[in-house]
């Protein structure tokens, strides 16, 4: 789709003005149809709460993350399909899943073969036709056993046990080093990082796997989507910071987020004198691996250095003895 910001007009702003208002991020003044300062306030306004980049711009993933916020659990049946049903109740039927034992995935929001195995789980285990659809049966049995969905999820013990069982040292370990690439600037002035970053991880023995080639600029989601069919252990992202504060960012969402990530983000962060912070973008979202995106806004021999050496103590951490981050 084409990028929707300050100056545009016409029905496609129009669409997305309503809904922004429909969540609650006014487009005042602005007239109807017209993409100006309050729009661009209110774009911002919702990808900082769905934890996107916040450039005030409306492109795939902003757009992704207006239509699936305006979908709630029961307001359609849910089922797995290609291309995959996304939305705020594909999540909460995840999270609710996983809460029960019935291990749906991460919290994405996104239907896949992880969700639709939970789901059929559960409709087995609690005598339910076993069709993979979420109609009434399934909410209505989903709302008898409520009280049960406090608890914590199969993603978060997942997530402890990728912790426990992490190997005290990266030797043979996956590692996938991404580099962004938003335009030709952040292309290069991350590149060269990224390859110094990749030289560092593999004399501690590990296998390097670059997310892109110095000539190339595939979409985050592309990249992201990548290491999933690599078998990454690992996702080290390094990206340029621009509207959003410098920080080392792990996935989360107002429905979940990844512990694992968080534990990797915190030591990052340690190492280079920063905050580790939550974010909802697709190299975080969409990667099964625990991954961290650290955001700067330039870097040299001594930032790398510490982001590899935070990756290390990530193997030297007993996790077992740890608590783990919330």
């Amino acid at each position: 789709m084409r990028l929707y910001r300050r100056g545009d007009d016409g029905e496609a702003v129009r669409d997305i003005q309503d809904r922004l208002a429909a969540l609650g991020h006014s487009t005042e003044p602005d007239p109807v149809g017209s993409f100006s300062e309050g729009t661009n306030r209110a774009v911002a306004e919702f990808q900082v709460k769905r934890g996107l980049w916040s450039d005030g711009i409306v492109g795939p993933d902003t757009w992704r993350a207006l239509v699936s916020a305006g979908f709630k659990l029961g307001s359609r049946i849910l089922y797995h399909r290609v291309p995959m049903m996304r939305g705020d109740d594909v999540a909460d039927l995840q999270r609710q899943l996983n809460s029960l034992g019935f291990d749906s995935g991460y919290v994405d929001g996104i239907f896949g073969p992880d969700t639709l195995r939970g789901l059929l789980e559960f409709q087995a285990n609690r005598g339910l036709a076993e069709d993979g659809l979420t109609g009434t049966e399934v909410l209505a049995e989903l709302a008898l056993m409520a009280r049960a969905t406090s608890k914590h999820g199969r993603d978060v013990v997942r997530d402890h046990q990728w912790l426990e069982n992490l190997p005290m040292t990266m030797a043979g370990q996956r590692i996938y080093v991404d580099t962004f690439c938003r335009d030709d600037d952040e292309a290069a002035a991350t590149w060269s990082p990224g390859v110094l970053l990749s030289t560092i991880i593999q004399t501690h023995g590990a296998s390097v796997l670059l997310s892109r080639a110095v000539d190339t600029m595939p979409s985050e989601l592309v990249r992201a989507v990548r290491a999933n069919r690599l078998g990454i252990d690992v996702v080290v992202s390094i990206a340029a910071a621009r509207n959003d504060p410098p920080a080392a960012y792990y996935f989360a969402s107002e429905m979940s987020s990844s512990r694992a990530g968080a534990a990797l983000a915190g030591l990052v962060a340690e190492r280079l004198g920063l905050e580790p912070s939550g974010r909802a973008t697709p190299m975080l979202k969409n990667t099964r691996a625990p991954a961290v995106v650290v955001a700067l806004a330039e870097f040299d021999e001594g930032t790398v250095t510490s982001i590899a050496q935070g990756l290390l103590d990530l193997y030297a951490t007993d996790w077992a003895e740890r608590q783990l981050p919330r």
